[in-house]
């Protein structure tokens, strides 16, 4: 799920990137927030950061004592993506075992789909190995899949969620060119 946050932020601006128009340390401002919210990638409360939509706010500048750099507040509005159980996405598979799928759902790399969780699919070895079901419905790599998310889980040190998902409901599993899910219909 997308979400609109407000969130305060504080920015360091090396006193170089200063001039007295203010010009320039808007820039700066923008360019270092930019940054440090790219590198935080995401946090467990409101997922993973997009992208910032508006600078609503910078507050007065205080000068830091040991680095001379300039620490200004500053409030903005963004975007976030954050998952939640029971919630219906799509994901894209990149990997196939002979216990499951993994999927991406935007930009999270790891929703795993394992073949308990996807009644009426059986492996099918091979080379590229695939989950097909009796209606000849493929789950394979770069499939669409429409899942439920029954799991989620926050890792700290990577910064990034892990998800479980299932094939267990109505309209979910992979989705074809039109649309609809399961297998196409020639007719």
């Amino acid at each position: 799920m997308f979400l609109k946050v407000q969130l305060p932020w504080n920015v360091m601006i090396p006193a170089e990137n200063m001039d007295a128009k203010g010009l320039m340390l808007k820039r700066a401002i923008l360019i270092q927030l930019l940054d440090a919210f790219a590198s935080k990638k995401a946090t467990n409360e409101l997922g993973y950061y997009l992208a910032v939509t508006t600078l609503d706010k910078i507050g007065e500048g205080k000068i830091r004592e040991h680095t001379g750099e300039v620490m200004f507040p500053v409030v903005f509005s963004g975007i976030t993506f954050k998952i939640f159980k029971g919630e219906i996405l799509h994901g894209v598979v990149h990997k196939v075992l002979k216990h499951g799928v993994f999927l991406r759902c935007g930009p999270i790399e790891n929703v795993y789909l394992s073949y308990a969780k996807m009644p009426d699919y059986k492996y099918v070895p091979g080379e590229n190995g695939i989950f097909m079901s009796e209606k000849m419905s493929r789950i394979q790599v770069e499939s669409t899949v429409r899942f439920v998310v029954i799991a989620i889980k926050w890792m700290e040190a990577e910064r990034e969620f892990q998800a479980l998902a299932s094939l267990e409901g109505d309209y979910l599993g992979p989705i074809s060119e039109g649309g609809d899910v399961g297998p196409m219909s020639e007719e």
